[in-house]
């Protein structure tokens, strides 16, 4: 693997990690719906590679070993393309209607007193993850309910 792939890889579960999973988001971004399956399949999928690599060779012998380990990598890759989605997702550039959202959230977090740096234009989904973060934690849920 290159050093680039390995990197989104890290971005990837960084952004998974950072994102608010909270329902009201769910409506706006897929990253929701992303990171649950993804989460899911990390638990779920090397449990399944292995039954049904090992149901394949006793079922049909050894001499489908090959077919048995082709269905384990593709178990496994699953939660793998969920991270690299996930990290190529966080480094995009955010949209100019997203990014004066994101400008509005930010001066209601200011005028409550929070502190948080206001995005630039080179601003990525990531940085808007670390500001959603911040803003659930600190603002109320009948913002969220107008939104």
């Amino acid at each position: 693997m290159s050093i680039q792939v390995i990197k989104t890889l890290g971005d990837g579960r960084r952004y998974m990690k950072t994102w608010p999973m909270v329902r009201q988001l769910s409506f706006y971004f897929p990253e929701y719906r992303v990171i649950r399956a993804t989460q899911l399949a990390v638990t779920l999928m090397p449990v399944l590679a292995l039954l049904a690599a090992t149901s394949q060779v006793y079922i049909h012998g050894w001499t489908f070993l090959p077919q048995a380990i082709t269905i384990a990598l593709f178990f496994l890759s699953l939660p793998v393309q969920g991270l690299l989605w996930l990290g190529w997702r966080a480094r995009h550039p955010l949209p100019l209607s997203l990014l004066d959202w994101c400008d509005q959230l930010t001066a209601k977090l200011s005028s409550m007193g929070v502190k948080h740096s206001p995005l630039g234009p080179r601003a990525c989904y990531l940085d808007m993850a670390l500001l959603l973060k911040a803003a659930f934690e600190r603002l109320d849920n009948t913002y969220w309910e107008e939104l």
